[in-house]
């Protein structure tokens, strides 16, 4: 058993926050792989299925983001599990929006979701850092995770939920530079070799272009037909007058 754990507050009020992008992912990943219904658990909610080869808990906790680390530590003990068995699914404003990275251990960095999974279980597990931006004043920083994203963010937003449901099986076995590689491929997917547009694609400026002509033939002269040579005339002189005619 593995436990995948996205971090977020809970109740309606929150859930478009890019504070909640961690419960987002899960949401998506449950979608998509068949995991069975939520259930309220561990002090929050919970999802069971399988990713690849692997069981998988999915688990959002429901005690507010400052005491994520409560629900974490119930789950693991109940599975009999070590911190390196889980990941967790958290916003990061030091990360570009639409940027994710994989990374195991290491500090908290301030966010409060972080700081409280520490403190139950150390800092041996795995995080997926989801990029969400900076506001770019340290102060800003509370009132900026705790807005909804804006609707421009939509289409990367959504990119990056399903480019994480994508790779969730790679992660779940362990492999964390296939599971980027899958984001990658829905955020930032590779183009046409050469730099040409693909099959279908339209000019600039989304008009269609203008049909060129075929090139027509030149025309060719017709043929004359070759005159006839006119016929000799018969001579009808007798053989004495040829004779005769011959010494004038």
């Amino acid at each position: 058993m593995l436990i995948f754990a996205g971090l977020g507050n809970p109740g309606a009020k929150y859930a478009g926050n890019r504070h909640n992008i961690g419960f987002m992912a899960l949401d998506r990943i449950a979608a998509d792989h068949g995991f069975g219904p939520w259930k309220s658990r561990f002090q929050g909610v919970a999802s069971e299925g399988r990713l690849g080869d692997a069981k998988v808990l999915l688990l959002k906790p429901a005690t507010f983001m400052n005491l994520s680390g409560q629900s974490v530590s119930e789950a693991m003990r109940f599975f009999k599990l070590e911190a390196p068995d889980i990941t967790v699914f958290h916003d990061e404003i030091d990360l570009a929006p639409g940027k994710v990275r994989v990374k195991d251990g290491g500090g908290h960095a301030g966010h409060n979701g972080l700081r409280s999974i520490h403190q139950h279980i150390g800092p041996h597990y795995t995080r997926v850092r989801m990029g969400v931006g900076h506001p770019g004043r340290k102060e800003a920083v509370p009132g900026y995770v705790l807005h909804d994203f804006a609707k421009a963010d939509q289409d990367w937003l959504d990119d990056v939920l399903r480019g994480c449901s994508d790779g969730a099986p790679h992660l779940a076995a362990g492999d964390g530079g296939r599971f980027q590689n899958a984001v990658a491929l829905r955020t930032a997917p590779p183009r046409s070799s050469g730099g040409t547009a693909g099959k279908g694609a339209k000019p600039e400026g989304g008009a269609k272009a203008a049909p060129q002509p075929k090139p027509q033939p030149k025309p060719q002269p017709t043929p004359q037909p070759n005159p006839e040579p006119s016929p000799e005339p018969k001579d009808t002189r007798s053989a004495l007058q040829k004779l005769a005619d011959r010494f004038r």
